[in-house]
């Protein structure tokens, strides 16, 4: 093995895709910084991968059950992950923007939930860079949140939806306009930078500690991780549901009969 290559980069294709990323980004070397950034994009497709493959051993897992996934299994496994994280995503969701839109957003919050969680589970693992500790892989899951609210906002109560950025009153307008503007764009910021930060923290302080003592003193390290790694994981997923539903929120008002809030 070279001297950045980790025991990752023995995972068939680990090496293949680095290369290849590497062509792409049209270097033919790599310093310790650019490699660095790259195992986290690699280990990034790896997680998705895994998301992908535990979706569609779920769906065959469903198809192949007498009941249709109707009842439950015993044993613990794709079928059982899935279902976990969704009943959890969907309690949550529904609390937050109630069960309609719940079902309709759980595609997409559920899925982040999985990549989010199985990327920050991948730093408990010696020699995997868990992608949520980089500031690249955060901040695009934001962007997706940002411009998915925005669409969604638009969808929902058409070009009304712009009216909330001018404020109750049409005199509060410049005032207005400039702070929503402003607080809208640091959304997707204050939310990759929250991620990011605490999962790097987590990570560091794991390292650290398996480098001074591996064994026993680091567990409790370990198990303080896999509580910040669900806790971090719910925040982003709470928090994308707060955004969407607040952007939604008008024309479900209209839908349930109810003058709109403004």
């Amino acid at each position: 093995m070279g001297e950045h290559d980790i025991w990752f980069d023995l995972i068939p294709g680990v090496k293949d895709a680095k290369h290849a990323l590497a062509h792409a980004m049209g270097k033919t070397w790599l310093n310790g910084e650019e490699i660095h950034e790259l195992n986290h994009v690699v280990m990034a497709l790896f997680i998705a991968v895994v998301v992908v493959l535990t979706g569609v051993a779920y769906r065959k897992r469903v198809a192949a059950s007498a009941d249709k996934g109707v009842v439950p299994e015993a044993s613990f496994n794709a079928r059982s992950i899935i279902e976990s994280v969704a009943d959890a995503v969907l309690g949550a969701l529904t609390g937050v923007m109630g069960e309609k839109a719940a079902r309709r957003y759980l595609p997409l919050i559920g899925t982040f939930a999985l990549f989010i969680l199985f990327s920050n589970l991948s730093g408990a693992i010696p020699g995997f860079h868990p992608p949520t500790s980089n500031f690249n892989t955060t901040v695009a899951c934001a962007l997706i949140i940002f411009f998915t609210v925005h669409i969604e906002g638009v969808r929902a109560n058409g070009i009304a939806y712009f009216k909330h950025f001018l404020g109750p009153v049409w005199w509060l307008a410049p005032l207005m306009l400039p702070i929503e503007l402003f607080s809208h764009l640091l959304r997707p910021v204050s939310l990759g930078v929250r991620l990011m930060c605490n999962m790097f923290a987590d990570h560091t302080l794991l390292v650290v500690f398996l480098g001074l003592v591996p064994l026993v003193l680091p567990l409790p390290v370990m198990v303080l991780g896999l509580l910040v790694s669900v806790v971090q994981t719910a925040v982003f997923c709470l928090l994308s549901a707060v955004y969407i539903g607040m952007a939604i929120e008008h024309h479900e008002h209209h839908d349930d009969g109810h003058a709109p809030a403004h």
